[in-house]
């Protein structure tokens, strides 16, 4: 039975803990649904933490995550380290270098879960123009895109772009049918997220 191990801030979690345990009421409870529908058996752990940044993510890697063994690991993370970024009054320098920090730390983080049979999946970080200041913060999730990027690549590790496919969809759709605050999905934008994970999962990982 295959082991898929979810990991992620508060759009992972999704009320795991304590409304919809143990797979919260979001996008891995509807995968869940997914990869079990013509009878496949599947272990699916959702460890989404609310508010979670990469180093936080990071810092319960080796002691809470890696045990897991997990035969799959999917990430979603780096919305708040973003806002962080943008939150705190830092200069554009200051900036640039918790940008560098996070990616140093999303580096890390692989090398902490990485096992001779562990595969990844990671999932871009996104944000919709909603609110308007989330337009400033706009640019700053590229950067950060462009740097998980990087890893994907340099690692040779599936990368699920996801920004401009939601923001697509919410210019077709309507910004409210997608997300209830600019960051967090609403029960369709989580829908649309489980199926772009669905089927990126049975193209690149589970027909090798």
């Amino acid at each position: 039975m295959p082991h898929l191990l979810c990991l992620g801030d508060s759009i992972t979690d999704c009320g795991r803990l304590f409304d919809s345990p143990p797979l919260g009421n979001g996008y891995v409870q509807k995968l869940s649904r997914k990869l079990t529908a013509n009878g496949q058996h599947w272990k699916i752990t959702n460890c989404g933490v609310d508010g979670f940044t990469i180093a936080r993510l990071l810092s319960n890697a080796e002691p809470f995550y890696l045990p897991q063994k997990a035969d799959i690991i999917t990430i979603l993370i780096g919305i708040n380290d973003i806002g962080l970024m943008m939150n705190t009054r830092r200069t554009s320098a200051q900036q640039k270098e918790m940008l560098e920090l996070a990616l140093k730390h999303y580096e890390e983080l692989l090398h902490v879960l990485a096992r001779s049979d562990t595969r990844f999946v990671l999932m871009e970080p996104f944000l919709f123009p909603y609110p308007e200041e989330y337009k400033t913060w706009i640019p700053h999730v590229r950067s950060l895109s462009r740097g998980i990027g990087t890893l994907a690549e340099k690692y040779r590790i599936p990368y699920l772009l996801l920004h401009e496919e939601l923001n697509k969809k919410a210019s077709m759709q309507g910004i409210h049918t997608l997300t209830t605050d600019g960051i967090h999905l609403t029960d369709t934008g989580h829908e649309i997220l489980a199926d772009l994970l669905y089927q990126h999962l049975t193209a690149s990982l589970l027909h090798r």
